[in-house]
């Protein structure tokens, strides 16, 4: 292998020019660290991982704030963005220690941050297991609550920022999906235990 620009490999350049090529919605992960300070990290590798129970799992840096903060707390959200929240995917993806100040949020009902302005959904998940692989940790969180509005999701492609395409007028007429309402849905389960 031999070296490219910033420390990064030949074969780790190819591996990023190939993963950008594929296009992924984007999410900012939020926690509060141990004395209930503010974290997050922009994260485009967020997926489900089960149904039963509603478990989703975030690849988190190792060594960030935002993995400490996880860790400390065993709570997370997950704020997926609308295609108005590019600011707070550069915000939350830069070097800057006050991140939160640069965007508008507040507190979900578990105490967890929500970019409330640039979100259309958010997961309220306690971690139910870690993975550590290489220079990331999977992190595995099962859902406690999910608030979601209305909203046309941010993507990520290419090295550039998209919205998801809308759907032709004809294609819309044929869907069957059930509409939402502008104010949030809450879903909550319930403790088991």
């Amino acid at each position: 292998m031999t070296g490219a620009a910033g420390g990064v490999t030949t074969e780790q350049q190819h591996y990023r020019d190939l993963m950008s090529a594929f296009p992924t919605g984007i999410a900012v992960v939020t926690s509060l660290d141990a004395q209930g300070v503010p974290r997050g990290m922009t994260c485009s590798s967020v997926t489900s991982a089960t149904l039963s129970p509603p478990t989703l799992l975030v690849c988190l840096r190792n060594g960030s704030a935002t993995l400490d903060a996880v860790s400390a707390t065993r709570g997370f959200a997950v704020n997926l963005l609308h295609d108005g929240g590019r600011h707070a995917a550069e915000v939350f993806s830069g070097p800057d220690p006050n991140r939160f100040s640069r965007v508008q949020w507040k507190q979900c009902r578990s105490g967890l941050p929500w970019l409330s302005k640039d979100a259309f959904a958010v997961a309220e998940c306690r971690v139910s297991g870690t993975q550590e692989v290489g220079d990331h940790t999977v992190v595995f969180g099962e859902v406690a609550r999910i608030a979601q509005t209305d909203g046309t999701p941010l993507l990520y492609g290419l090295r550039s920022f998209a919205a998801w395409p809308l759907p032709s007028e004809s294609a819309r007429q044929g869907s069957e999906a059930a509409p939402r309402g502008s104010e949030p849905a809450y879903g909550a389960r319930s403790s088991r235990g």
